[in-house]
């Protein structure tokens, strides 16, 4: 979400907005994140003129692409869906249906998407009317003047808490597992320099982009960064962009956090802003020591799947993340199966999952143990199992199956995750990043990643 104000300048740079009009886009390559993010833009005109904007973003469950669920191992961002530069979906308050039959046409579950989008306008307009309300009430200098007021009291926080951390190079280097389509390591590495009441955030050196899908484009970089510097900063900071004002982000074009058209991104917005953050902490730790908190699971293990309902006779698509340990922190014991920095997902309850899809929740809890040791114990993973009442599609993105979320300060690192198929009761290990067709009968086991412990085990 820290990226919506690239979203918006893309918007306004594409289209000329008038009253009633809003503009959809998710192409990551004109302020998208990913191709399943949608976004819907609209301005609030005041005396005949464009003066506040109002922006939304939703999570597709598919947007068309060679896999169900819009998440599939790609090379390419046109195996991914249906790209949809900055466009007016509504013009003066009226729906261009051409638009909406033209996105319809590319998914596989169009009255839910027509729905989710219908359900987008109106937050938009929400919060149109409630800008309108704030005006007539207030003056639009007022509120003109409070919100650039807003943006300089964020930047003024984050700059105090600049200015607290001793000067220095602070280094890290993490890794994603792998690009899902070779099984090389992806390194990302981050040096950045606190001076004064600012900082460079610097991610030269970081590897190229990929050929597999891990690739992030600068939107989501910028996001991860926002978010860390917003975190560390604490206290009831305003959420807007004055708080990257004092901050530069250097993001080499080509690489895994700053890729180009047309680099495949869907596993960039999910599992690779994971890795962006972990690497991020990991350089600040020397600096603040008692503040940063040990890896975290570091993945949404995403999990999508498709196919025909049997009860229905209807396509399904149905895209869900799945929780993990939260690393320990210098205050006390990581929480257990939850999700952790870059995520903004709910659980699904079985009864509704079970209820709209031929699938049975075989088994839903936590992974007893997979939580770092430490002075201060990282929380554990998640076991969720889910069995195929008919054949299906699936697709798996997830990460830290290799490398471990790590520990701080003598704390030990949390638990791999794992991915399981069990077929005739056969299990079979799969790989992080996996397309597959799964029977009637099969089971997908999703194990989620313990956090990392802080401290020394032995002063537990």
């Amino acid at each position: 979400l820290g990226s919506m104000p690239m979203s918006v300048r893309k918007a306004i740079e594409a289209v000329t907005l008038e009253p009633g009009d809003v503009v959809a886009l998710n192409d990551p390559y004109e302020g998208g994140t990913h191709l399943p993010d949608v976004t819907l833009v609209s301005a609030v005109h005041v005396e005949g003129r464009p003066f506040f904007y109002v922006a939304n973003r939703a999570h597709h469950a598919d947007i068309g692409g060679m896999s169900a669920g819009s998440m599939p191992l790609s090379t390419e961002i046109f195996q991914e869906g249906l790209r949809i530069p900055p466009i007016k979906l509504y013009e003066r308050g009226r729906l261009n249906a051409s638009v909406m039959r033209l996105i319809l046409a590319n998914v596989r579950t169009p009255v839910e998407r027509e729905g989710d989008l219908t359900a987008q306008l109106a937050a938009n307009r929400t919060g149109e009317r409630r800008l309108r309300e704030m005006v007539a009430k207030y003056g639009v200098e007022e509120v003109a003047v409070s919100m650039r007021e807003l943006h300089a009291y964020a930047e003024r926080m984050v700059r105090a808490r600049l200015a607290a951390i001793p000067d220095g190079d602070y280094t890290a280097e993490d890794y994603l597992d792998d690009d899902g389509i070779t099984d090389a390591p992806v390194p990302i590495r981050v040096t950045i320099r606190i001076r004064g009441d600012s900082a460079t955030v610097d991610f030269t050196g970081s590897a190229p982009q990929t050929r597999g899908n891990v690739n992030a484009v600068y939107a989501i970089t910028l996001s991860a960064v926002y978010y860390v510097f917003r975190a560390i900063t604490g206290g009831d900071i305003p959420a807007n962009a004055g708080v990257l004002a004092p901050i530069t982000v250097i993001a080499p074009e080509g690489t895994v956090v700053n890729a180009v058209f047309p680099a495949p991104v869907a596993a960039g917005n999910v599992e690779t802003s994971q890795r962006l953050v972990d690497v991020l902490l990991k350089a600040l730790a020397p600096a603040l020591p008692d503040v940063i908190p040990a890896a975290s699971s570091g993945t949404m293990n995403n999990l999508t799947l498709g196919g025909i309902d049997p009860r229905t006779g209807a396509p399904f698509a149905y895209y869900e993340t799945i929780a993990g340990g939260m690393g320990a922190s210098p205050q006390g014991d990581g929480d257990s199966g939850v999700h952790t920095h870059m995520t903004n997902s709910l659980n699904t309850p079985i009864e509704a999952l079970e209820y709209a899809l031929p699938v049975r929740v075989r088994r839903y809890g936590l992974r007893a143990g997979s939580g770092g040791r430490g002075r201060h114990r990282g929380g554990d993973g998640i076991i969720r199992e889910i069995e195929f009442l008919t054949d299906a599609d699936v697709a798996i993105l997830s990460e830290r199956r290799r490398f471990a979320p790590y520990g701080l300060h003598g704390g030990e690192p949390g638990q791999p995750g794992e991915n399981i198929l069990i077929s005739d009761g056969v299990e079979r290990r799969l790989p992080g990043k996996v397309n597959l067709r799964v029977k009637k009968g099969d089971v997908i086991s999703i194990r989620t990643p313990g956090g990392g412990g802080w401290g020394p085990p032995s002063e537990r």
